[in-house]
C-alpha cells in the first residue's frame, strides 16, 4: 500500500492530460538547477508519460485513485520504456514572449559529445538561448533517436553512412522513412503549459508544420545552426538538401 501522505504530496505534482485514445501523466514542476557554461541556471523541470499501453483503465474513468496509480507505476517496467520530459525557465504559463525547443534525444550527441552531427550543440545552445530570452521551454523527446528509428537501428545507419551512404540514404536502406518523428504528445503537454504565443527554435519546417497544425499558438521561427566540423559537414548538408532543412538567418510563420 502506498503511504497516504506520500499520495498526498504527489497528488499536488502529477496531472493527466485527458485524451480520446490515451492520455498522459505529467509530474512536475521539479526545481533543477542546471550547470551552463560554469553559471548555475535554475530550470523547472517535468517528465510525462502515455498512458495507453499501462494503467489505461485509470484514464478511461471520470476521476483518478493516486495511490491506485501510483502503484501501478511502481509495479510496471517504465526503466524499459521511453519517457520525455521538458525544462521550464522564467514564467513559462503567463509570459508574453517565449521560446521553445522540441530536441530529439540523440544519445551518441547529448551524451558523449559526437561530433558527427550537431545535436549535443543545439541541446546546449538552446538552452542557453531560452535562458537569455528569459522564457521559454526544452522538450526533450526520448522516443525519437535517429529521427525515429531507435538507438540500435540508428546505430546500423552509422555503419552504412560509414560506407559512403548519408542519413536519409542509410535509413531508407534499412527499411524506415527518412523522419518517423511524431510531436504530438509534446504538442499537448505544451498546450497544457501555455497558451500564449511560442516562437520555435528550429531548422525543421516539419516540427514547425507539426505545432501550426495543431493549432498551437506559433507565434515564428528563429534557426539554430553551429558547431560545423569536418566530422559532420555531409550530416548537415544532407539536412538542407535532403530534409528540406530551413538556413535563412530569421522567418515568421
Amino acid at each position: 500500500m502506498i503511504n497516504e501522505k506520500v499520495a498526498l504530496i504527489l497528488e499536488d505534482k502529477i496531472n493527466v492530460i485527458k485524451g480520446d485514445e490515451k492520455s498522459i501523466y505529467l509530474v512536475g514542476p521539479i526545481k533543477l538547477p542546471v550547470n551552463l557554461d560554469g553559471e548555475t541556471t535554475i530550470f523547472q523541470w517535468y517528465c510525462w508519460l502515455p498512458c495507453d499501453n499501462m494503467a489505461g483503465h485509470f484514464c478511461n474513468e471520470g476521476s483518478y485513485n493516486m495511490e491506485k496509480i501510483i502503484e501501478t507505476l511502481a509495479s510496471s517496467n517504465l526503466a524499459e520504456m521511453q519517457q520525455s520530459s521538458v525544462l521550464l525557465y522564467g514564467d513559462f504559463q503567463n509570459s508574453a514572449d517565449a521560446l521553445i525547443r522540441m530536441h530529439s534525444i540523440c544519445h551518441t550527441g547529448d551524451i558523449f559529445g559526437s561530433k558527427r552531427c550537431d545535436c549535443g550543440f543545439q541541446l546546449k545552445h538552446a538552452m542557453k538561448m531560452i535562458a537569455a530570452q528569459g522564457t521559454g521551454a526544452l522538450f526533450y523527446l526520448a522516443n525519437h533517436e535517429g529521427r525515429g528509428i531507435g538507438l540500435f537501428s540508428k546505430a546500423m545507419a552509422y555503419v552504412l553512412q560509414e560506407e559512403g551512404l548519408d542519413t536519409v540514404e542509410a535509413n531508407l536502406e534499412l527499411g524506415f522513412v527518412d523522419d518517423a518523428r511524431n510531436y504530438d504528445d509534446a504538442i499537448r503537454v505544451l498546450k497544457k503549459l501555455r497558451s500564449n504565443p511560442v516562437t520555435l527554435i528550429t531548422n525543421n519546417p516539419r516540427k514547425l508544420e507539426a505545432l501550426q497544425n495543431s493549432g498551437a499558438n506559433v507565434a515564428g521561427r528563429i534557426p539554430l545552426w553551429g558547431d560545423t566540423s569536418e566530422f559532420n559537414e555531409k550530416y548537415l548538408e544532407t539536412k538542407v538538401v535532403r530534409s528540406g532543412h530551413l538556413k535563412d538567418v530569421k522567418q515568421n510563420e
